[in-house]
């Protein structure tokens, strides 16, 4: 059976973005159709300046939304990154294996360190090795397929990169897996600018539909979305990205089209409206779920622990296999 694996980051609040790139497609097709593991990437929420009580605030509310959303435990694997040890036992087997060039190579790596030294803070050497780690998540359990952003892309070819090289100098070992990406909505992008991905950990959140946000809230920032000058409503990316934003969440939500959308709006107004509405109607049940879950911790403690000891027992062979292949003496 395909096995597949992904992560989300908590550095911030579950947004529309995360749910319609991602989520939405975990918790419809691939919890279904594969060996599907899920997990809340803590470790990578390190590699910069945070609140460890916010970090495990926002750990636990994504835990939630996930639930939420419809992963079922019965189907997928639930759990938390930091608990499993494989994730950084690996993880120093790759650094190992990975170059000092192509780590400096990584997009998000050049732009999140001129952020942080702009802002006068230091640049953590975590920022520059996490792609390793996010490679040791995805090996340690021998994926086939990755489900992510065209952001992370470059990240998951470095892990097949990694997995090549290993597999040569060692022998077999690792799968090497490959990114896959729904086909609509695979990129949201932020409404008050619509150049930029719409992000967990922005300053602004006014361009940012987070999956809590209740409706009033939802209505309030769609309908004051940029758009773009003139009038014709046109799915156009380059000339119109505002309304090209708009037209990829509305479609992301009623799942058609966005080009065969555009024609059935005349003006910007009309289609922020439809917008919103599909938005609100599709983030309904889950946050009545939501609030569900979140009103019985204990429940979702479980599903993670009994995740984390599911997730355990199919890394921990790969990862011994890695060790003795790489020339280390087993534990005993």
């Amino acid at each position: 059976m395909t096995r597949i694996f992904s992560g989300v980051k908590p550095t911030g609040h579950l947004t529309l973005g995360n749910y319609l790139g991602a989520v939405r497609r975990w918790v419809e097709v691939d919890q279904h159709r594969a060996d599907a593991l899920f997990s809340i990437v803590d470790l990578h929420a390190l590699t910069v300046e945070h609140d460890p009580a916010r970090v495990r605030r926002l750990s636990r509310q994504a835990a939630t939304l996930l639930l939420a959303a419809g992963l079922d435990p019965a189907l997928c694997t639930v759990f938390v990154q930091s608990h499993v040890d494989e994730h950084t036992r690996l993880s120093y087997l790759l650094e190992c294996t990975a170059t000092d060039g192509e780590l400096r190579r990584m997009i998000q790596y050049k732009e999140k360190s001129v952020r942080a030294l702009a802002s006068g803070e230091s640049v953590r050497f975590s920022l520059l090795s996490y792609p390793v780690l996010m490679a040791a998540d995805i090996l340690a359990y021998r994926t086939d397929e990755v489900p992510v952003g065209e952001d992370q892309t470059q990240h998951v070819e470095l892990t097949r990169d990694l997995a090549v090289r290993f597999n040569q100098r060692y022998g077999h070992t690792f799968s090497v897996p490959k990114a896959v990406r729904p086909p609509v909505a695979a990129r949201v992008m932020d409404l008050q600018d619509p150049t930029s991905k719409m992000g967990k950990s922005h300053e602004s959140a006014a361009g940012i539909v987070h999956l809590l946000d209740d409706a009033d809230v939802v209505r309030k920032k769609i309908m004051r979305a940029v758009t773009d000058s003139g009038q014709e409503v046109e799915y156009d990316r380059e000339g119109q990205p505002g309304v090209a934003n708009l037209l990829e969440i509305l479609a992301g939500c009623v799942a058609e089209d966005p080009a065969a959308l555009a024609g059935a709006y005349t003006s910007y107004g009309a289609l922020k409206r439809a917008t919103a509405e599909a938005v609100i109607e599709l983030l309904r049940p889950l946050r009545e779920r939501h609030t569900v879950l979140a009103s019985d911790p204990g429940h979702v403690d479980a599903v993670l622990k009994e995740g984390a000891e599911r997730a355990r027992g199919k890394a921990r062979p790969v990862v011994d296999a890695a060790y003795r292949a790489a020339g280390l003496l087993p534990a005993g």
